[in-house]
């Protein structure tokens, strides 16, 4: 069948560009936790395989997504996030219940508002869904200058680690973030920077993180934390004070959202791709199909999932959805529906993509 890439005249909260194009894309039966059919097609086709399927994401992208929310930044998340290596990184941090779910370990290391000070660094990996959305909030706020960022990438065992990558490309857009040095401790990888830490840590290594320069220190790797605090512990900091993502009066509306949304969308997407027995994919597909279909009804009457324009609960949706039909859809099984295919929710990421950055 062929979809039209925005919504028709029967979304008129979210408008589309003036010019339009069609994708084909297939709508697949319900599928089998044990289905291998995408990874052993991908796999034979070797090194040309992978590079068509570079150029096919880099193509689809641009025609999907022009110059928006921050510029440049949500199409090189979501390239990046297309590599064996990111499959290696992510397989490994999947562990199971006795029912074969996955069970995703809670952070270590929670934010005290008591412990932060002015001077903190910012540690991301382009790949993961939880990092983009400390990059998204830190743009909106203006927070570039006051938390400089280092990206760190995938390794051939998993681990994420830091790549002085020259930057050749003089013409690139200076707001495209890639895979960099540690701009503040010059460690090879993020165990060592964790590692710095008082006391020493051998646990996991996960981004984000959040560095206390001066303490040398892990502030926080909790990303919902991060983004609260970028949100409003930092105003005097930011470019943009004024933007609340979490108005007070939106506040429980908000929790409502991500109470829904972080099990079942967010966390639901690596349910299915990491579930270990067809009973826990079939819990998790349907969880988040369902909470798709009823995020989808809302927005046929509303702009944004609440209040008159974007929160935080719009942007840990945001980061799931920018990535779905693209990685989500094909290498964690989530095949029930593209997104493409939904009523509203593909124009709803356009418009928070088109977003400015004040």
């Amino acid at each position: 069948m062929h979809c039209i890439s925005l919504p028709s005249s029967r979304l008129p909260l979210h408008s589309p560009p003036q010019t339009s194009f069609k994708l084909t894309c297939h709508v697949s039966p319900r599928m089998s936790l044990n289905d291998n059919n995408n990874s052993s097609s991908s796999s034979s086709s070797g090194s040309s395989g992978s590079s068509k399927g570079f150029n096919l994401i880099n193509n689809i992208s641009k025609l999907l997504w022009g110059p928006g929310l921050p510029p440049g930044l949500l199409i090189s998340t979501v390239r990046t996030g297309w590599t064996s290596a990111w499959q290696i990184m992510m397989s490994q941090l999947a562990p199971s219940d006795p029912s074969g779910g996955y069970t995703r370990p809670p952070s270590k290391f929670r934010l005290s508002r008591q412990n932060p000070t002015t001077k903190l660094h910012l540690y991301v990996g382009l790949p993961c869904p939880w990092a983009h959305r400390t990059l998204i909030v830190r743009a909106l706020k203006g927070l570039e200058e006051a938390v400089p960022v280092s990206v760190a990438a995938p390794g051939l065992d998993g681990s994420w680690e830091f790549n002085d990558i020259p930057d050749k490309d003089k013409s690139r857009d200076k707001d495209i973030i890639v895979p960099s040095r540690d701009k503040v401790n010059g460690c090879r990888n993020l165990k060592e920077v964790y590692k710095l830490r008082k006391g020493g840590y051998d646990g996991r290594a996960t981004v984000p993180v959040l560095w206390d320069v001066d303490k040398k220190e892990v502030v926080c790797n909790e990303s919902y934390d991060i983004i609260e605090f970028f949100n409003s512990g930092l105003n005097e900091l930011a470019r943009n004070p004024g933007l609340d993502l979490s108005p007070v009066k939106l506040k429980r509306e908000i929790e409502e959202w991500n109470r829904m949304i972080y099990p079942n969308v967010n966390n639901g997407v690596y349910r299915c791709g990491f579930a270990k027995s067809q009973e826990a994919y079939d819990v998790a597909v349907n969880g988040l199909f369902s909470t798709l279909d009823r995020i989808d009804d809302h927005l046929g009457g509303s702009r944004y999932l609440c209040g008159d324009g974007v929160t935080l609960a719009d942007i840990c949706l945001f980061t799931t959805l920018i990535r779905f039909d693209l990685v989500y859809n094909v290498l964690f099984k989530c095949m029930k529906k593209k997104l493409l295919e939904f009523t509203n929710l593909h124009g709803y990421i356009r418009d928070i993509y088109q977003v400015s950055v004040g």
